[in-house]
């Protein structure tokens, strides 16, 4: 059965995408980023795991334009082939907090913010 896309905070990737209105999470193949335990692969949810961190968003450590684990080479390979803005994501999580932005998302049934 499809999920319907809600607005939840916990729904937000580490890395700033918004899993609440990713097809794979809505058709039930995927559970999500922070629930995702074979995602083992990433490094950008290990490094927010290891540090406590609910996203890059709350990283005090390096600017998220000179993090290699948020700017790596798949990372970028993903943000060609899915139009994705994955620092634009993480801006708006600064803005309006992680409600506002997993409500954000969810209005506009977007996973991301697509690249300019």
């Amino acid at each position: 059965m499809k999920k319907e896309i809600t607005a939840a905070k916990d729904l937000i990737a580490f890395c700033g995408l918004y899993c609440g209105a990713c097809r794979s999470y809505l058709n039930g193949k995927c559970p999500g980023c922070r629930d995702n335990a074979k995602a083992t692969w990433c490094k950008v949810r290990t490094c927010c795991l290891e540090n406590n961190l609910l996203s890059c968003a709350d990283c005090k450590t390096i600017e998220l334009h000179a993090c290699k684990k948020h700017n790596n080479f798949i990372s970028k390979v993903f943000g060609v082939i899915f139009n994705s803005d994955r620092a634009a994501c993480i801006g708006r999580i600064k803005e309006l907090g992680y409600d506002g932005y997993a409500l954000e998302m969810a209005s506009d049934r977007k996973q991301t913010i697509p690249r300019r």
